[in-house]
């Protein structure tokens, strides 16, 4: 087996259909490949309908919501692929994209893990794609603005590396789980992705784990994916998905960076996260009481 591709679907059936047909219809001569599909509860009819109209996928059926983490876990313990990929349900592959990564990794034994183009509804980048590990400073100048107000700057764009060509093929930190193609031997390695996070971060975390044991991460903008973000979330505004998205920076930065800063950085950037957090959901139930 070529390649094993990971989908987790939760509630998304639409957009998980889309995504598997366009894998279906890419050219994928010379290649063989499986569709691991991974329902985490969904209990919306999605799972049947995603049965009846993909016969020929791997289905495993969770019981309960376990989260991206969990979920992609499961498919990649029974994965058989040389190459893995995890990619979002909210996705649709362009038709050469598979197979060019493939074969860009076939021809480039010193890279491991590959990301590739990933472009918003609206045919912008999502930034995401590229990027640096976060750090206190690159993160504050993340969100204070800066790196949109200066992309050129190295230093105040270096979270989102926006000023790297974004068409030019680049060794980069971290790309997004959303797509995420890499050497089976990465399992072997560094171990599968940490799940303490129950949604984001946790591509972050296996990223710089990945680099912690030599592996080469490269952004390839041959090819690109269309990322429907945030679509296979389960609610941009459920109080869940936000306290996950502020608890995954802590729990990056407890487990990798707790030795590198100071005692009071690390007391400030943890007690920032739980502020932040703690302001979200507020506005957050404001806007779902309107």
């Amino acid at each position: 087996m070529d390649l094993s591709i990971i989908i987790v679907n939760y509630k998304t059936l639409e957009l998980t259909d889309q995504c598997v047909r366009s894998i279906k219809e890419a050219n994928m001569s010379d290649l063989s490949y499986e569709i691991i599909l991974v329902d985490n509860a969904s209990l919306d009819g999605s799972l049947e309908a995603l049965k009846e109209a993909h016969p020929d996928c791997i289905f495993i059926e969770n019981k309960e919501n376990l989260g991206f983490s969990k979920a992609n876990n499961q498919g990649l313990r029974i994965a058989k692929g040389r190459y893995l990929l995890l990619l979002n349900s909210d996705t649709i592959v362009e038709t050469l994209t598979l197979k060019q990564c493939v074969a860009f990794l076939e021809h480039h034994s010193g890279v491991d893990v590959l990301g590739c183009k990933v472009v918003l509804e609206d045919g912008s980048l999502d930034p995401a794609c590229k990027r640096s590990f976060p750090t206190p400073a690159n993160s504050l100048y993340h969100f204070l603005g800066l790196g949109k107000r200066f992309p050129k700057s190295r230093r105040f764009g270096e979270y989102n590396l926006t000023y790297v060509d974004e068409d030019s093929i680049f060794s980069v930190d971290c790309i997004m789980g959303a797509f995420m193609m890499m050497r089976r031997e990465i399992l072997n390695t560094v171990g599968y992705l940490d799940e303490d996070y129950f949604m984001y971060g946790e591509d972050i975390d296996w990223c710089y784990r990945m680099k912690q044991a030599g592996h080469q991460i490269i952004y390839y903008p041959k090819v690109k994916v269309f990322h429907y973000k945030k679509a296979s979330g389960i609610g941009k505004r459920n109080p869940k998905v936000i306290s996950a998205f502020y608890d995954s920076m802590g729990i990056f930065f407890k487990k990798h960076y707790h030795n590198q800063y100071s005692p009071l950085l690390t007391a400030l950037v943890l007690s920032g996260t739980k502020v932040l957090k703690g302001i979200a959901l507020i506005k957050n139930k404001g806007k779902n009481e309107r």
